[in-house]
């Protein structure tokens, strides 16, 4: 799928992007190119002892920060595919700080937007959050904001052979910031603060965002905003999980935090199909019966909604150390 192709990956120092790029090297040693474009010069260095041009050929450091259009255009010179990962992220520092994640999360997908339409991009995956649906933060709404830059896009292509979708999935565990890591770091002060005993979160690992994203680049046709099939949580759970030895302190909800996340909201569910895997919600202005036959779907019920409080897959603690040492910290004990 991707041998002898070109990807720009924004974001690539991430988490996420660290993760992609293993998969893409590892899985297609014939790709073309791999460019991580980011801002932090620091992060690019070290990624880049991780991944040498001196073994992987393909691979490219491109300094840059996704609101400079300019820079970004320049970076899109012989590029097939864009995946989008660079955003800030934090909801308290969103809320505090709201003109800096409407430049970078807005203004930075409008640039990608367009740049894929001002040169041969081909296709274009941007990664969204569970924060988008319902937003009630800054955070989220500008992530929302942004899918409806990506999916919009579709309508303004013209004849281009160009495609633009979105994936949207809940919190990634292990990933700098979640809860996980937040929680293996506190255990050892005696008390691990939580913000609420009743919250719940999706949860996704970082293989599972990839595969996501590169089922997204294989089958594509625009406009699709997909969701993936995952468990949730409880706090309280992972709390127990990681410290069952250590007391717990409720400090209360964040500005701008959510006791239960929300993937799909009932008023998405009369443009969301079901294709296995994935939930894929559609514009509402697009007919649904060309992707229920491309992916051979079915509609969802009307009055749907894929809440992490409500969801009918959980994960106990059991499956949640068990995670934890495959994908976090593989020398995880409980205390």
């Amino acid at each position: 799928m991707l041998n002898d192709k070109s990807i720009l990956l924004t974001g690539g120092t991430g988490s996420f992007g660290k993760s992609f790029v293993k998969t893409v090297l590892t899985r297609y040693p014939n790709i073309k190119r791999l460019v991580i474009y980011s801002r932090d010069e620091l992060k690019q260095f070290e990624m880049a002892q991780q991944f040498p041009i001196e073994k992987y050929e393909g691979i490219r450091f491109f300094l840059g920060d996704v609101r400079d259009s300019n820079r970004f255009k320049r970076a899109c010179e012989g590029i097939d595919i864009i995946v989008h990962a660079a955003a800030l992220k934090q909801v308290p520092a969103a809320e505090y700080n709201p003109d800096e994640f409407v430049k970078t999360n807005i203004m930075g997908a409008q640039n990608i937007v367009d740049a894929a339409l001002s040169t041969n991009i081909k296709c274009v995956v941007a990664l969204s959050t569970d924060k988008a649906a319902a937003p009630i933060n800054l955070y989220g709404a500008t992530k929302l904001v942004s899918d409806k830059l990506f999916i919009a896009a579709n309508k303004i292509k013209g004849t281009r052979d160009l495609r633009f979708s979105v994936v949207r999935y809940g919190n990634v565990m292990g990933s700098r910031g979640s809860v996980i890591p937040f929680f293996l770091n506190q255990r050892n002060n005696g008390e691990l603060p939580i913000t609420d005993k009743n919250m719940t979160r999706f949860n996704i690992t970082l293989q599972e965002g990839v595969e996501m994203v590169l089922f997204a680049i294989e089958n594509s046709i625009g406009s699709e905003l997909y969701v993936p099939k995952i468990p949730s949580y409880r706090i309280t759970e992972v709390a127990e999980a990681i410290a069952p030895s250590v007391p717990t302190h409720e400090i209360g909800i964040r500005p701008g935090e959510k006791l239960h996340e929300e993937m799909i909201t009932e008023s998405d569910s009369y443009q969301t199909i079901d294709c296995g895997k994935y939930y894929i919600i559609l514009p509402s202005d697009i007919k649904k019966q060309k992707y229920l036959d491309y992916y051979k779907a079915k509609p969802v019920k009307p009055g749907f909604k894929y809440n992490s409080n409500t969801n009918e897959q959980w994960l106990n603690i059991a499956e949640i150390r068990e995670l934890i040492v495959k994908h976090v910290d593989p020398d995880f004990k409980p205390v």
